[in-house]
């Protein structure tokens, strides 16, 4: 996780944990959106790892065989 999602995920927290305190469901429901929002964002950019991963694997072997002719 980047240290920008970090941040983002414990400024939900402490948004969800405001909201809690002052029983202020919005501030709440914010909180957990944020950190929603930020779990989201390394999914999507542990996906995009692994299919950069997979393409690269496909590459290297295409690249292998081509040699092996």
């Amino acid at each position: 996780m980047s240290i920008g999602d970090k941040a983002e995920k414990l400024g939900g927290k402490i948004k969800e944990g405001a909201g809690k305190v002052t029983d202020n469901e919005r501030l709440e429901h914010e909180g957990k959106a944020d950190q929603t929002k930020a779990d989201f964002k390394e999914g999507a950019r542990e996906a995009g790892r692994d299919v950069k991963e997979a393409g690269d694997r496909i590459l290297g072997s295409a690249q292998d065989a081509k040699r092996d002719r």
